[in-house]
């Protein structure tokens, strides 16, 4: 038996190891799918060939490093952009390494190459009197008046990702109590969060004005078919317009993802354990949510500065202790 072809065994990668055995979902497929559209064009260039007729022998560890400099100074994308790109490389390689013996020696160099540190974005959140605000303002009439207001007050009680919501059906949701819908998130797990009472009466409205099968989407666009990503992006950044966010140094558009931030701010506020949290939002490192609890913190510092009476500087204990002076002093 020959061995396979580059070719067969991107194909493979694609639609055996990731959709089959790795079972992710089409969104995280989608993201090793561009990696490859930009890397395997930019292999084909530096070797001199057509994508057709690249081998095995044109993945060189060079050829990576290159790469990974092109779309950062070339294409001047972000050092994050850089590691996930990197990140996805290294998945595919490492398939390589399992189906071609010869390519163990390439898969040992990309692992080695390392992730960039960045520091992380900054985590916007909406001010509870603003949420309150905001549904004040919120329109009462109009065609799509009472679907964009199940939809944010959606991804405020749940914090779901951008891509649960869209994929919420139906026969995903208990609406009697005690009402909790079930989402479809990351690594094809699922799990239940519950639903104030205001969002099951507001899902019923709003089922309630369709003939619903089970397997119906729950948000519709105005053609009828399923919500997009994109769509929830427009309608929350068209809502929230005029909103202003807390955490952030420059005030920026409201995006669903703000609202999963903001869902998880509240709950820490609200003293729920940061445990729950964490298979609230579907978390699958607690140094994810931590995240939460220093911005909590770091507010509630600021506040006491704010708070804290006038006086004179306190002196430390120990600033005047010339035998522990003289010690730090040789450290």
């Amino acid at each position: 038996m020959s061995d396979p072809t580059l070719g067969a065994l991107v194909h493979d990668f694609f639609l055996d190891y990731l959709t089959q055995q790795k079972g992710l979902r089409q969104s995280s497929v989608r993201s090793y799918r561009d990696t490859m559209r930009l890397f395997l064009p930019f292999v084909a260039e530096q070797a001199r060939r057509p994508i057709s007729r690249l081998t095995l022998e044109d993945l060189t560890l060079e050829r990576v490093l290159a790469f990974l400099r092109h779309i950062e100074q070339e294409r001047h994308n972000s050092i994050a952009t850089r590691n996930q790109r990197l990140a996805a490389l290294r998945t595919f390689v490492e398939y390589l390494g399992r189906r071609s013996p010869e390519t163990l020696k390439l898969c040992q160099q990309v692992a080695a190459i390392p992730t960039k540190r960045t520091v992380l974005p900054q985590t916007r959140f909406i001010a509870r009197d603003q949420v309150q605000s905001l549904f004040e303002r919120l329109p009462e009439l109009g065609r799509f008046a009472l679907r964009d207001r199940v939809l944010l007050l959606f991804l405020y009680n749940t914090g779901a990702r951008v891509q649960e919501a869209v994929d919420v059906r139906v026969e995903h949701l208990t609406l009697e109590q005690p009402a909790y819908v079930r989402l479809h998130g990351k690594g094809n797990k699922w799990r239940q969060c519950p639903l104030w009472q205001e969002t099951a009466e507001a899902l019923k409205a709003l089922l309630g004005q369709r003939a619903c099968d089970p397997q119906a989407p729950v948000f519709l666009s105005a053609s009828g078919r399923p919500l997009t990503r994109f769509g929830v992006y427009k309608r929350v950044r068209h809502l929230t317009a005029h909103v202003e966010t807390s955490g952030a140094a420059e005030a920026s558009r409201v995006s669903p993802h703000v609202w999963r931030h903001t869902a998880a701010v509240h709950l820490l506020e609200a003293g729920v354990d940061i445990n729950v949290i964490r298979g609230w939002l579907g978390h699958v490192s607690l140094n994810t949510t931590h995240r939460y609890a220093q911005i909590t913190m770091r507010m509630k510092m600021e506040a006491m500065k704010i708070c804290a009476p006038a006086s004179p500087a306190l002196k430390a204990p120990w600033s005047d202790d010339p035998s522990l002076l003289s010690w730090l002093s040789r450290l």
